[in-house]
């Protein structure tokens, strides 16, 4: 079993930064692709970006460039860094998390077996 709780959300203006925060407990969280999500108000929830065990990452198309995802194993948490936030990211934001391996389908949201609370998002224009 593995334990997620995301931090870091809040109200930031047009254009402003955030950094999310997922902290992870419960297994060798290094093992472990980790991933992000998130849900707007009526929308189906998408993916935000991935990094695997080894660093690589993995981003929604309209996500790189302005997102970045990293993760420290030493601290079990991964990091969502999101720069020149707009309104229409305002969502809640899932951290996500999978025993890594080969052929995983990150932008799949059915690979993911481990869910966090999730953390609101608010960008205000």
């Amino acid at each position: 079993q593995v334990q997620l709780v995301e931090s870091g959300g809040g109200l930031v203006q047009d254009g402003g930064s955030l950094r999310l925060s997922c902290a992870a407990s419960g297994r060798t969280f290094s093992n472990y692709a980790m991933a992000w999500f998130r849900q707007a108000p009526g929308r189906e929830r998408e993916f935000v970006g991935a990094i695997s065990w080894s660093g690589g990452t993995k981003y929604g198309y309209f996500m790189k460039g302005r997102f970045t995802i990293s993760r420290d194993n030493a601290k079990n948490t991964v990091y969502l860094q999101m720069n020149s936030l707009k309104p229409e990211d305002t969502a809640v934001y899932y951290c996500a998390a999978q025993e890594d391996y080969f052929g995983l389908n990150y932008y799949n949201i059915g690979s993911w077996r481990y869910w966090g609370q999730g953390t609101q998002v608010t960008v205000s224009s």
